[in-house]
Formats: C-alpha cells, sequence, structure tokens
C-alpha cells in the first residue's frame, strides 16, 4: 500500500542517549594486548583480590573472557604473569651490589639501598596484590620474600659480620636472620601505614628508613657476636618461645 502523499515519513526512533554501548574490542598485536591484560589485571586484582573470577575481570576490561584464555591457559598462568610485572619487574640486581660494596661504612650502604627500595614496593598495587595473596594462600608471597632473603637480608648479615671483623664459614643464625628481619620488618610496616591501614597521609621514610638502621647498627654488635660464640661452641639458638607474647594468650 501507498502512503498517503501528506503523512510524514516516521523515522526509526534513536536509542536513548543513556543505552550502554556494547565493548568494542580495539584490534592489538599480540604481544600489546598480552601486556595490556597483564597490567589491567595487576589492577583489578590489587582493588577485588583474588577471589574475583575471569568473567568478572572479563567485564572490567571490557573483553570477553575467551580472549583472556587465548592468552593464559588458566587464571594461574594469569597470577603467575602479575606476579612477574609487579614483584620480578620491579626488582633491581644492584640492591645487592650496594649492600656488598665495601668501599663504604655499612651504614651507607643501608640508607643507599632502601632509598632506593622503599619506592619500588610502597605503592598501592604492590601492597595490595602482596596482602590479597597472602590472605588467599598463593605463593607470591613465599617466591618474593625468599628472594629477600637470599639476596638482601643474608647478604646483610654477611657484611654486618665482615663490618665487627667476625667473619667466618659458620652459617648465618637464628639471631642475626631476626635481627636483620626486624630491620627490614620496621621499614616495611611505613608502607602497611601508608597504603593498606591508610592511617597517615604520609609517611617520612627518611626518619623511619635511618631509624631503623641505627636500631639495627646499635644492637648488633653485642647479639651477632653472642650468637656467632654461641655457634663456635656447638650451641644451637633455641626456637622462638612467644617471649612476652605468652602474656597475650588470655586476651
Amino acid at each position: 500500500m501507498r502512503p498517503c502523499p501528506n503523512m510524514p515519513v516516521m523515522d526509526k526512533p534513536a536509542p536513548p542517549p543513556d543505552t550502554p554501548l556494547a565493548p568494542r574490542t580495539v584490534r592489538m598485536a599480540p604481544d600489546d594486548r598480552k601486556r595490556e591484560l597483564v597490567d589491567k589485571a595487576a589492577e583489578f586484582f590489587s582493588e577485588e583480590g583474588f577471589d574475583a573470577g575471569t568473567r568478572q575481570l572479563a567485564r572490567q576490561l571490557g573483553v570477553t573472557q575467551p580472549l583472556i584464555y587465548r592468552y593464559f591457559a588458566s587464571k594461574e598462568d594469569l597470577i603467575n604473569e602479575v606476579y612477574r610485572k609487579v614483584y620480578v619487574s620491579q626488582w633491581q640486581d644492584s640492591w645487592k651490589e650496594t649492600i656488598q660494596d665495601r668501599s663504604r661504612p655499612l651504614r651507607q650502604r643501608l640508607q643507599a639501598f632502601y632509598c632506593s627500595y622503599a619506592p619500588a614496593i610502597f605503592n598501592r598495587r604492590w601492597m595490595r596484590i602482596f596482602f590479597f595473596a597472602g590472605l588467599k594462600g598463593l605463593d607470591i608471597n613465599t617466591r618474593y620474600l625468599a628472594r629477600v632473603r637470599d639476596e638482601l637480608l643474608l647478604p646483610m648479615c654477611e657484611e654486618m659480620r665482615a663490618e665487627l671483623g667476625l667473619e667466618c664459614d659458620l652459617p648465618i643464625t637464628q639471631a642475626e636472620s631476626e635481627l636483620v628481619w626486624l630491620m627490614h620488618g620496621t621499614v616495611f610496616y611505613q608502607g602497611i601505614r601508608e597504603q593498606i591501614y591508610r592511617s597517615v597521609t604520609a609517611v617520612d621514610y627518611d626518619l623511619a628508613l635511618n631509624t631503623a638502621i641505627d636500631m639495627y647498627l646499635l644492637k648488633a654488635p653485642e647479639l651477632v657476636s653472642q650468637a656467632i660464640a654461641r655457634a663456635q661452641a656447638g650451641i644451637t639458638d633455641p626456637p622462638p618461645t612467644g617471649g612476652c607474647t605468652a602474656h597475650l594468650t588470655g586476651l
């Protein structure tokens, strides 16, 4: 049937202005796409934690779930890539070199190391992923802390022995290890205050670093000497007994 000559032709109704458009995936080179997915996944996991699934991740990224699995065999594979990006890629081999540079006093070396180390880790994404991984029971923390121990803290213990003129072939004792972990933990806690607890707007890292180092250098001569003497006498360090923590069990 022909339309009446005087009847206006009706256009198709336009979609409401608030109608969301379906996400369109921009074509990218495979390597670029993979890097983008890892970067966005790191940001996603730092905010949502590791209980969030890949379907939710895909929606957040504006891609399809099959696209994620085109680049990563599993969610665990993606998490490993996030670990490499956030933790491995931030690691600097120069840190160990700084610690072992005996042309400078140990205090200067520790200051230089922490002044370089702190900016690399004290950011929201690094700290939140680290804590989410620990709560989830992933091995991100185990792998990272093992590297910190082997490449940073044990060399610090060896350098302290050299500084005190106590170099020997004995393995680093538990007491020496605990002492250097206390220093490192004091520094690390400042990042927790700023990025996790949000209890301060800014941390005076210079004050924190120097105080932690000074406390370590103050106690190390006595405690390291005692620990080495016990080891040379064949006395092993007893396991931690809890100390004052034991008094808190009734709380």
